[in-house]
């Protein structure tokens, strides 16, 4: 199987925390008392059999064509014909979603925009949100301008994406052109408020992220995904990892029972909270310092390879 291996000890991002079921407080993982970590077995069929895999897609599930290979398309349909269910838990929007819905076997609901949503890629509607409240947007764009000048906003809503002029965006604008943040804010109030976008044309992406944290993480959450200087700031205490939690307790199922992968900085909190996680080989350090396995890279359809040895793992049981 590829590349499994058992990570070495988690490295904290400045003014991360692990994600939690909302409403509720934190728990963490029992650890040892002598500062060592205890080892985790690299053979899969030592895991607890999965009742629920969450899968991030970009640089994890999908190439970087943005494609699902066969090899992965029958994995997922081999979970879900073992009775695994499956959940996609990315930062895309709904309108980004089609890459998969075609792939959907046994399942039908998706995490969406970094936990802000949950949708049903079947109906093709919002199920549940869990949004950015305005003023919290503009309290991290204020801190943002003072603190990085020359920062770019843009707005994701259920069913719209608007951008101020200097935010370069990867799809053309919709009816509204291009305007400052207050005025895409008092655009599309009644959908809810998903996520609120920050880019910078010259920061390094880990230093911006870090930047942020520190004069604004008290007004949402903030991370990124892409490779580039752009941050996501969803609600406070709304990550991939809270939304996660809800929908796995609404079906009963514990952490324990959920194996997750991951690839960058916004699946962190996620990969912290299942009781089993992989970061995919070609990952950001800090996903490979924290996560409990690591497996092959997208490229080389890493998910689909743990998948393969679960399913036939829990065969055997």
């Amino acid at each position: 199987m590829g590349v499994v291996t058992p990570a070495s000890a988690p490295e904290t991002t400045p003014g991360t925390t692990p994600g939690r079921p909302l409403g509720t407080t934190a728990t963490t993982r029992a650890e040892p008392t002598d500062g060592t970590r205890a080892e985790t077995s690299t053979d899969p069929h030592a895991t607890p059999a999965p009742r629920l895999i969450a899968t991030d897609l970009d640089g994890t599930l999908l190439r970087d064509d943005k494609t699902v290979s066969q090899r992965t398309i029958d994995a997922l349909a081999a979970a879900e014909a073992a009775g695994i269910e499956v959940f996609f838990v990315t930062g895309r929007p709904a309108r980004w979603m089609g890459v998969v819905a075609g792939h959907l076997a046994g399942h039908g609901l998706a995490i969406l925009a970094n936990g802000a949503a949950v949708w049903d890629l079947r109906a093709d509607e919002l199920v549940e949100s869990f949004p950015l409240p305005e003023a919290d947007a503009l309290a991290v764009a204020q801190a943002l301008r003072a603190a990085v000048p020359g920062t770019a906003f843009a707005v994701e809503r259920t069913h719209a994406f608007r951008r101020e002029p200097e935010y370069q965006a990867f799809e053309p604008d919709g009816d509204l052109p291009p305007a400052p943040l207050e005025e895409l804010l008092r655009a599309d109030r009644t959908q809810p408020l998903l996520k609120l976008l920050a880019k910078h044309p010259a920061q390094d992406p880990d230093a911006f992220l870090a930047t942020a944290l520190s004069v604004a993480g008290r007004y949402g959450e903030i991370t990124r995904s892409a490779e580039s200087a752009m941050l996501e700031i969803s609600g406070a205490g709304v990550s991939k990892a809270t939304t996660l939690a809800k929908c796995c307790a609404e079906r009963g199922v514990t952490a324990a029972e959920v194996v997750a992968f991951g690839d960058m900085p916004n699946d962190l909190a996620m990969l912290r909270w299942a009781g089993t996680s992989y970061a995919v080989a070609n990952a950001h350090p800090h996903l490979l310092a924290a996560a409990t396995h690591r497996t092959a890279s997208n490229q080389d359809d890493g998910v689909a390879q743990v998948i393969e040895h679960l399913v036939a793992g829990r065969r055997t049981r």
